[in-house]
C-alpha cells in the first residue's frame, strides 16, 4: 500500500511538473534545438542528475509491472545518495506537502529549463578563450623563435674576426710578417676565428685560412655590434612574382613587383613580414616568400686575384673592342641622318673622369629617357624594367648581362664607393640597378609611373657600384 501511494504521489508530482512546462513561456524545441546534440524531447538532458522526470517515472513503472515485486524490506534498505533514494524520501510526503512540492518542482522545473542554455554560454565563452589562448601561445612562440634566433645570431657575431683597416689587411701562412701572404682581408670583411696566436688571429674566410695581424682587427663582444653595422641584411625572393605592400598585411595596398631570385636590403624585422626598400619606396613582404640571410664582405685569395684581374682585363678587352664596333656603326648612323636634314640627339650625360667607352655606354642609354616602364620587359623602346634596362644597353655594345637587379652586383668589378663612380658603371640598389653618367646622376628604368628617367645616384642606399668598362 505504501508503495502505492508513493507511485500516486510521485505521478502527481510529475503530472504537477509536466502542466507547470505545458503552460509556461519556456520552448521546448528551441531550447532542444540551440543545445548541440539535444533531442527535441530531450527533458532528462535538461533535469539536474537528483531530479525526478516523466520519463524515468513511466520507465520505473514499466520495469516494475513485468519484475517481482519490491519489498518495503527491499526498499527501505536503500540507503545510497542516489536518485533511488530521493524517491525513497518522496513516500513519507503528505499530500499537502506533495502540492507544496508540486508548486515548488514547478520553480525548480524553470530554473532547471534554463539552465542548461546557463551552462552552453560558458562552453562558448571557453571556446573563445581557448582560441585566444591558443593565437597568444602561437605569438609568443614566434616571439621566442625570433629572440632565440637573435641570440644564435649574436652568438655566431662574436666568433667573427672583422678588418678595421683603410684599404686591407695581409692573410699570411704563419703568424709572422714573415709568412707567405695567402690573399687580402678588406676592410670592414669578415672571417671566422679560428685560434689566437702571439697577437695574431687565425681565420677562415671565402677560400682564404690564414693568419690576420689582431691589432688590425676585432673578435669577441667588439665584433658584435660591428657586424651589425657592416653585415647586410638580405630578403631573397623565392616567389615568381613577389608583392610589395604599404603596410605588412595581405590587405594592404601593392606597392610593386619583385622578380624571383632578386635580393633585397631589410630594414626592419616584424611578426612574419620585412620591411624592404624598392624603387617605389619603402613596403613589406611576407617571410613565407623569401629567406633571410646576413651577407658580410669575405676575404679574397692570392690565387683568386689574380684570375680576377685576369678575367676583368680580358673582357675589358673584348668589350672595347665590340663598343668600338658599335660606336663606329653609331657615328655613321648620325652622319647618315645628319646628311638627310635630321639632328643627331645630343648626350645627356655629364661629361666627367672615365673610359671613352663608359661615356659611349651612358650616352647610349639616356637616348631612351621618357620611354615606359614595363616589369619583365626588355625592349628600350616599347618597355623594359630595370635589370631589362641595362641589359639591352650594354647589349648593343656586346656585353651579355643577366636580366636580374641581384646578379647584377656580381659582374665586372668592384668600384669602392659612388664617389668612384664613372659614366657607364652600373649602381646597384636593393631591388633596382641602373647606369651612371656622370656629375653624381644614374638613367634608369623607374617605375610604371615614371619610365625610364634620370635620376641623383644617391636618391637611395647604394649596395654596390659594377665596372664593366
Amino acid at each position: 500500500m505504501q508503495i502505492k501511494n508513493v507511485r500516486k504521489a510521485g505521478r502527481v508530482t510529475a503530472c504537477a511538473i509536466s502542466a507547470a512546462l505545458l503552460f509556461s513561456n519556456i520552448n521546448m524545441d528551441v531550447i532542444a534545438k540551440e543545445a548541440s546534440g539535444l533531442p527535441s524531447a530531450g527533458i532528462d538532458y535538461f533535469l539536474s542528475s537528483n531530479a525526478t522526470s516523466v520519463k524515468n517515472l513511466k520507465d520505473e513503472e514499466d520495469t516494475q509491472e513485468t519484475t517481482t515485486p519490491v519489498t518495503d524490506s527491499d526498499f527501505e534498505s536503500n540507503s545510497e545518495p542516489d536518485s533511488d533514494a530521493e524517491e525513497g524520501a518522496a513516500a513519507s510526503v503528505s499530500p499537502t506537502a506533495t502540492a507544496t512540492a508540486a508548486a515548488s518542482a514547478t520553480a525548480t522545473a524553470a530554473a532547471v529549463m534554463a539552465s542548461p542554455m546557463k551552462e552552453l554560454i560558458p562552453e562558448k565563452e571557453e571556446k573563445v578563450i581557448e582560441e585566444t589562448v591558443e593565437a597568444s601561445t602561437t605569438k609568443t612562440i614566434n616571439q621566442m623563435e625570433r629572440e632565440l634566433e637573435n641570440k644564435r645570431e649574436e652568438k655566431s657575431f662574436r666568433s667573427l674576426v672583422i678588418a678595421k683597416v683603410n684599404d686591407y689587411v695581409n692573410v699570411r701562412s704563419i703568424p709572422s710578417e714573415e709568412g707567405e701572404i695567402l690573399g687580402k682581408l678588406y676592410d670592414k670583411s669578415v672571417g671566422e676565428f679560428i685560434s689566437e696566436d702571439n697577437g695574431w688571429y687565425e681565420i677562415e674566410s671565402g677560400s682564404v685560412t690564414g693568419y690576420v695581424k689582431a691589432e688590425y682587427c676585432v673578435t669577441g663582444d667588439d665584433a658584435v655590434d660591428l657586424a651589425k653595422k657592416v653585415g647586410t641584411r638580405i630578403a631573397t625572393v623565392t616567389t615568381t612574382t613577389l608583392k610589395v605592400r604599404e603596410e605588412p598585411g595581405l590587405d594592404a595596398t601593392v606597392l610593386g613587383l619583385i622578380p624571383i631570385d632578386d635580393q633585397l636590403l631589410v630594414t626592419e624585422e616584424l611578426d612574419g613580414w620585412v620591411k624592404v626598400n624598392i624603387e617605389e619606396g619603402d613596403g613589406y613582404i611576407s617571410t613565407d616568400y623569401v629567406t633571410l640571410s646576413t651577407e658580410f664582405v669575405k676575404a679574397e685569395s692570392k690565387a683568386e686575384e689574380e684570375a680576377r684581374l685576369a678575367k676583368e682585363a680580358a673582357e675589358r678587352k673584348a668589350a672595347q673592342e665590340a663598343a668600338a664596333r658599335a660606336e663606329r656603326e653609331r657615328r655613321a648612323k648620325s652622319s647618315s641622318s645628319s646628311s638627310a636634314g635630321q639632328e643627331a640627339p645630343e648626350p645627356v650625360y655629364v661629361a666627367g673622369s672615365g673610359s671613352e667607352l663608359g661615356k659611349s655606354v651612358a650616352n647610349y642609354a639616356c637616348q631612351f629617357v621618357g620611354n615606359p616602364y614595363v616589369y619583365g620587359g626588355t625592349s628600350l623602346t616599347n618597355g623594359a624594367d630595370c635589370s631589362g634596362f641595362v641589359m639591352s644597353v650594354y647589349k648593343n655594345f656586346g656585353v651579355s648581362l643577366p636580366h636580374s637587379s641581384a646578379a647584377d652586383r656580381s659582374v665586372g668589378a668592384a668600384v669602392n664607393g659612388l664617389e668612384n663612380a664613372q659614366p657607364g658603371d652600373i649602381v646597384c640598389y636593393s631591388g633596382h640597378v641602373g647606369i651612371y653618367v656622370g656629375n653624381g646622376q644614374i638613367v634608369h628604368a623607374s617605375t610604371s609611373k615614371t619610365g625610364i628617367i634620370v635620376s641623383n645616384a644617391n636618391y637611395r642606399s647604394v649596395l654596390s657600384v659594377r665596372r664593366i668598362f
